[in-house]
């Protein structure tokens, strides 16, 4: 056994038992809850067992901490997550992993909102956290002053977005029976005073004492003195901007840090003015803005959250890709060959070098001859813009067409084929190592 495991099982062995001990108190308080509001036996007893396991039998053996029994994650799992995750495909995996769950629970939301598969969900993702921590290379990721929030945060997005879905399937099954929906059958009048300045106090109070625990169990995560000579690898901003960070990647500055952001405040601006369907207003529903919700639900939550967990758990040493159990080791080399498309087309298809202008040639000559080498991306980049949206009127998007009128519909499909423009660079980047479409580093253009 390796001592240096052993000495960390015996440094988290006293949180991993009060972790265990608070998944059974949860346990135990939904129990009761559960028989107070349906009298039932078989759901409370379960969890009263499951309740049981936790603070019987985990708890104990995580205050242990003995090598044989010390509850954690099996090998073959943790081994098979770093294979999956940590080699050259695992963005790839990773990405395209997490585009499918989403759409496994939209397609399937009406069985993952029921409350006892969401809460079977809930003990299985909190036990897998807890085996996890028993890996001293995920423990040092998750547990990380940095990175606990986001933790935290994930939880809470996964919560907040089962209870609005569920919310929506109820809604959408209500309006099958032609009867109101929630927000409509239970519209009561609440009065600022004192109703909403008394629970806006509980909470400013409750979360006031919980930033205090916090502030007390957890060291903040202050590093020492910048220095030029000595910076952190790796180096990352703000969680809330680890999504632009990763845009970086694929992306010229001018181009992740201003025109993508710009067009997302730009298009959260325009959605009072393209919209055209007046259902759904003032009530949690799917059926009635399936459009809309499928394309927010990929903005925030694909192209978003998922590059934040990205960048917070997968990206480490020189902003290469590690998987959750592996260690962060700095001398880990991916040699990559990143290559524009003008590369590609001249030199590996051609079998010629780059069109250069002479030294001594004009500005005029020199404009020639860059759009003559980048031809191919121009090309491409104009029929993406400008032959896609009349592609789209004509065949899937006619309807919308139809309703919004021309100047609407071009607005939100340009903002449509913007969003796109990250999906596709990532997936050109990792599946052949394409740099950009169009480059054009004399003048910083690049896309």
């Amino acid at each position: 056994m390796d001592p240096n495991l052993l000495t960390h099982w015996q440094n988290i062995s006293g949180f991993l038992g009060f972790y265990y001990i608070a998944l059974a108190l949860m346990n135990g308080i939904a129990a009761f809850v559960v028989w107070r509001r349906s009298h039932a036996t078989v759901g409370p007893v379960l969890l009263l067992l499951l309740s049981l396991v936790y603070v019987g039998v985990l708890a104990p053996l995580a205050f242990s901490a003995d090598a044989t029994w010390m509850p954690r994650m099996p090998s073959w799992f943790t081994q098979l997550t770093n294979e999956i995750l940590g080699g050259s495909w695992g963005a790839v995996i990773y990405t395209v992993g997490s585009i499918v769950l989403l759409g496994g629970l939209f397609v399937a939301r009406k069985f993952f909102v029921r409350p006892d598969v969401a809460w079977i969900l809930l003990n299985a993702s909190l036990l897998a956290l807890g085996l996890s921590f028993s890996d001293p290379n995920f423990y040092a990721i998750a547990a990380k002053p940095d990175n606990v929030p986001i933790v935290g945060l994930i939880f809470l997005l996964g919560f907040f977005t089962w209870l609005a879905t569920s919310r929506a399937v109820e809604n959408d099954a209500r309006a099958l029976e032609g009867r109101p929906p929630l927000e409509k059958e239970n519209d009561e009048k609440i009065l600022v005073w004192p109703d909403l300045v008394y629970t806006e106090l509980i909470c400013m109070i409750l979360l006031t004492a919980l930033l205090l625990f916090w502030a007390i169990g957890l060291d903040a995560p202050l590093e020492e003195p910048a220095s030029s000579v000595k910076t952190p690898n790796p180096s990352k901003a703000p969680w809330y901007f680890l999504g632009l960070q990763e845009m970086l990647v694929y992306f010229d500055p001018w181009m992740a840090g201003v025109v993508l952001p710009s067009l997302i405040v730009v298009g959260l601006m325009a959605i009072p003015y393209l919209d055209f369907n007046p259902k759904g207003n003032g009530y949690y529903t799917i059926e009635d803005r399936k459009f809309s919700y499928l394309m927010y639900q990929f903005g925030f939550l694909v192209l978003w959250i998922t590059l934040i967990v990205l960048g917070t758990f997968l990206r480490g040493p020189n902003w290469n890709i590690f998987a959750v159990y592996e260690y962060w080791d700095p001398h880990k080399v991916e040699a990559l060959n990143n290559i524009d498309l003008s590369n590609m087309f001249w030199e590996q298809l051609m079998g010629v070098s780059l069109p250069k202008a002479p030294n001594e040639a004009g500005f005029f000559t020199q404009l020639g001859f860059i759009l003559y080498r980048e031809w191919l991306g121009i090309a491409v980049t104009l029929l993406y813009f400008i032959m896609l949206p009349p592609l789209m009127a004509a065949t899937v998007f006619r309807g919308f067409f139809v309703k919004m009128g021309f100047m609407r519909f071009m607005v939100m499909s340009n903002l449509i084929l913007f969003m796109a423009l990250l999906p596709i660079k990532m997936v050109l980047r990792w599946t052949v190592n394409l740099k950009y479409i169009i480059a054009i580093p004399e003048y910083f253009l690049n896309l």
